[in-house]
């Protein structure tokens, strides 16, 4: 490309490229400068030290980790939550969205969907302090649970076997009717008149469904779960740090709570640094191979 022809672009979509530039500026900054700290995961830092002046350890900090006694602890929880997650909280909105989708009366629709999404928009710290009143000593969850003979009388966030299930269902309450809104977009571009066709051939509703919308709907849901994967090891830290407590460390605590607990509590930064480059890494690697199978077996790929 020459420079007549850059011109020419440049004239012909120039608002286009002026719309374009602060966003691209959000990206180097909150994005690609901040990379430069990667070079902590290489060294003994210290602020004092600095980026230049800290020791050089080389992969001292990711060999301590590989060797940590907590390596496996934090790889099973992490796995284990996102996986949950992915198998309740993926197909949930596709779920509600097919299920709104077959609504006929539009008040009650549009009503359905604003109570829906209501929670998305409410702070996680808000989510977890209701959370913890519901399933305290005294929290109406557990009165319940109690009068049917289903737990004991104590906060139930501090026994192991409740964790999961209230991380990952309060995850569905949470994000299942904001996660809707992309898949009923999709539906709304399947053609009408494939349904049409397979209502002459006597195709009933479920047929319809799984013959006409699946199909319709696939690269949407494809493209998804990509990128839905390729984030299987970033775990919502924040809402874990807010939920877990001492006595659940053994299933709660992930790669994220303790890059939280030894970075940021614990000062060290190059060590934590290491940790979450890892994680980073791994997240990196199941995108590509993700994209890639699905690039294989399929026609719909992010790249």
């Amino acid at each position: 490309m020459n420079k007549q022809t850059i011109r020419k672009d440049w004239i012909h979509n120039r608002s286009v490229y002026l719309l374009a530039i602060p966003i691209f500026l959000y990206f180097i900054i909150w994005s690609y400068l901040p990379m430069v700290g990667v070079v902590l995961a290489f060294e003994d830092y210290t602020p004092r030290g600095g980026f230049i002046f800290s020791q050089w350890v080389g992969v001292q900090n990711f060999t301590d980790f590989f060797s940590s006694y907590y390596l496996w602890r934090l790889l099973r929880n992490t796995l284990l939550l996102s996986i949950l997650n992915l198998i309740i909280n993926f197909p949930a909105p596709i779920i509600l969205a097919l299920l709104l989708n077959e609504l006929q009366n539009e008040v009650f629709k549009k009503v359905i969907q604003t109570i829906s999404y209501m929670p998305f928009f409410v702070s996680t710290v808000v989510i977890c302090g209701i959370i913890v009143d519901f399933m305290g000593y005294d929290g109406a969850i557990t009165k319940i649970l109690v009068k049917m003979g289903l737990a004991e009388n104590k906060d139930l966030l501090t026994l192991k076997g409740y964790f999961r299930p209230v991380y990952v269902l309060s995850s569905t309450w949470q994000g299942i009717g904001y996660g809707s809104i992309i898949y009923l977009a999709a539906l709304s571009g399947v053609d009408q008149e494939l349904y049409e066709a397979a209502r002459i051939d006597g195709a009933n509703r479920w047929q319809q469904t799984w013959h006409v919308t699946l199909p319709g709907i696939a690269p949407t849901v494809i493209i998804m779960l990509i990128m839905q994967i390729g984030s299987l090891l970033s775990s919502s830290t924040d809402k874990i740090i807010l939920l877990y407590r001492t006595q659940t460390y053994e299933v709660a605590d992930t790669i994220g709570t303790f890059v939280y607990r030894r970075g940021i509590q614990g000062g060290e930064y190059g060590y934590s640094t290491a940790v979450g480059l890892f994680n980073s890494f791994v997240n990196l690697m199941l995108l590509f191979t993700a994209n890639s199978l699905s690039r294989k077996y399929s026609e719909t790929s992010l790249f």
